[in-house]
């Protein structure tokens, strides 16, 4: 059933519910998935060259007639090239992240698209609604990929997030439940912000072998790493471990930035290298077990939402 609140407003969607544009997994065919079944889909500019963007948005133009929006890192090269392409494409969602929200947040807003950026802390998220964004991602320390050097928990960083801003707050950082919804929405945010979940849908453009690898993770197989270059929360393996010893060593940034390389995110999530690539997860990994159509993740974690929120204590 439809849910009415500030961000579905925003958005013009059915749920809450957003999926993040996560690079090598967030294409078109998982955002319109996502949009299709009633929540928010995001392609991933991260992973794309321009023109793969502009292919993409344009594909997902054609699967789907509700909202969608696109995640643009800012810490990416071409990224005038994908504003332009975002612009000339007539895409009306934007999430920006990795960077400063004053760089492109007017000009977008300029264009009538709707801006959401993506922080760790209550102070960027100040300067966020400062800069005119619509709306605030509250990421917290569990989250996969790019993260905070804070390292504040989701617990901690969505009332902090809720005090310091009026616009409305998406928490994101370890969820992919029904239930964590619910207490994600207790403590102040207005919506969630869902990746890893969505790495394990049918949809996803991530590798099976990375699917499959996050179906197998425990507890504590994720690890924040590379917070000299830029922190990034990644799956243990052959990879992690010699950043790791080179970090215990005290490697510093030029030598961990050579130990990194070129396209080693595209090694480990796209082409499925288990040992030799970046594999960039949650910590909620450990729970995931299934491998669904992005619709089903999307009605399975509302209708928990729903039921739990109706009986939060006796439903076992």
């Amino acid at each position: 059933m439809p849910f009415n609140n500030s961000i579905t407003k925003l958005f013009r969607v059915q749920y809450p519910i957003v999926q993040a544009g996560m690079i090598w997994a967030s294409g078109w065919r998982l955002a319109s998935a996502v949009s299709n079944a009633g929540a928010l889909g995001l392609i991933g500019s991260g992973s794309m060259y321009p023109d793969v963007l502009r292919e993409h948005i344009r594909k997902c133009k054609a699967a789907t007639n509700k909202p969608f929006g696109v995640n643009v890192p800012l810490l990416y090269p071409h990224i005038d090239k994908h504003i332009q392409i975002i612009i000339d494409e007539g895409v009306k969602i934007v999430f920006t992240s990795a960077g400063n929200p004053k760089a492109w947040t007017g000009i977008l807003k300029e264009k009538g698209i709707t801006v959401v950026h993506v922080v760790s802390s209550s102070k960027f998220a100040a300067k966020s609604q400062d800069a005119g964004c619509d709306a605030v991602v509250a990421e917290g320390f569990e989250a996969g990929g790019h993260n905070g050097r804070e390292e504040t928990t989701t617990m901690v960083l969505i009332p902090a997030v809720r005090s310091a801003v009026t616009i409305p707050v998406i928490a994101a950082g370890g969820i992919a439940t029904g239930r964590q919804m619910l207490a994600a929405m207790v403590l102040g945010a207005d919506g969630v912000q869902i990746g890893s979940r969505f790495v394990c849908s049918k949809e996803a453009s991530s590798h099976d072998n990375f699917k499959q690898a996050v179906l197998q993770s425990q507890e504590g197989d994720t690890m924040l790493s590379l917070k000299k270059v830029v922190p990034v929360r990644l799956l243990k393996n052959k990879f992690f471990d010699a950043v790791k010893n080179a970090e215990i060593n005290g490697a510093g940034e030029d030598a961990l930035k050579q130990i990194l390389g070129r396209g080693r995110a595209k090694k480990g999530m796209f082409e499925g290298d288990l040992d030799e690539g970046e594999l960039e997860i949650g910590q909620v990994s450990s729970i995931i077990k299934t491998i669904k159509p992005a619709a089903e993740i999307v009605h399975e974690i509302w209708n928990e939402f729903h039921s739990t929120l109706k009986s939060p204590l006796n439903n076992t």
